[in-house]
């Protein structure tokens, strides 16, 4: 297996060694680098890894996964570039573009930007991930091994498509949990108390996409086959459709990926 040095120890980091643990990798081919004593104690005690502080050597390492704050991203790269070697590194700091990371690594472009999503913390994420311009096929396996600890990995071949990711996917538990609040208040409104409410929503939701993950029917058409002609459900589907629900998230994502463009530019910025 491959040596893996986190820096950051956060609940992210924390999910990506919980899955590589759990897929059969060694705590002694891991390695965890933060400020806080009572963090990589607790990762020590959960998962058997070693840890250290920053102002210890970097260990030898194939991987150094930068899971630490868009904002302490440069001082940290700039900290570790001439330790460095010839690891893969991958960062999961929003907003921060790969030039700006490779130019602060001190020109290193073995680097694979990364935008995952919460859902990773249960080993069911999804992690959008843009490869620099020296991150060849091998370092692409090694980066969908140390990431399919967390879930599923969508490659795109151009940098921009990040900020379509993070709208989408980065966001999008966000909005599966409005969804669920409105549902979940809808059955309130039924007269349901709160914990049955609160399951009918949450196994609605939960039976649904196991449901669209598990057939070969696309969304539309499995909406379709609940769709009785004249029946309740059509009638809640013309509801959404009068209050124009589905421009609305077409439009909330759209939103959402100028944000994150926005925020690209801005941290790019501010940090240069």
């Amino acid at each position: 297996m491959s040596k893996i040095t986190f820096i950051g120890g956060g609940n992210m980091a924390s999910a990506i060694i919980g899955g590589l643990i759990s897929r059969g990798a060694a705590a002694s081919d891991l390695h965890v680098i933060d400020p806080e004593a009572a963090r990589l104690a607790e990762l020590a005690t959960r998962y058997g890894v070693t840890g250290g502080s920053p102002d210890d050597a970097l260990p030898t390492s194939d991987v150094v996964v930068l899971a630490v704050k868009p904002q302490q991203l440069k001082a940290v790269s700039q900290h570790l570039a001439p330790s460095l070697g010839g690891a893969l590194v991958i960062s999961i700091a929003a907003g921060i573009r790969a030039d700006s990371l490779s130019r602060w690594l001190g020109g290193h472009t073995r680097v694979v930007r990364v935008m995952p999503n919460t859902p990773a913390l249960v080993q069911a994420g999804l992690s959008g991930a843009y490869a620099g311009a020296d991150v060849d096929t091998s370092d692409r396996a090694l980066a969908d091994r140390v990431l399919g600890a967390i879930g599923e990995v969508v490659w795109v071949e151009s940098e921009a498509e990040i900020d379509g990711i993070t709208a989408i996917s980065g966001s999008g538990p966000a909005y599966v949990f409005y969804f669920m609040e409105a549902l979940q208040a809808a059955a309130r409104a039924q007269g349901f108390n709160i914990d049955t409410a609160r399951k009918l929503a949450y196994q609605t939701f939960y039976g649904a996409v196991k449901l669209a993950l598990e057939s070969e029917d696309d969304a539309g058409t499995l909406r379709a086959k609940v769709t009785s002609k004249g029946g309740t459900t059509e009638r809640a589907i013309n509801a959404f459709e009068t209050s124009q629900l589905r421009a609305t998230i077409i439009a909330a994502a759209a939103a959402a990926a100028a944000r994150s463009r926005e925020l690209g530019e801005e941290l790019g910025r501010d940090a240069d």
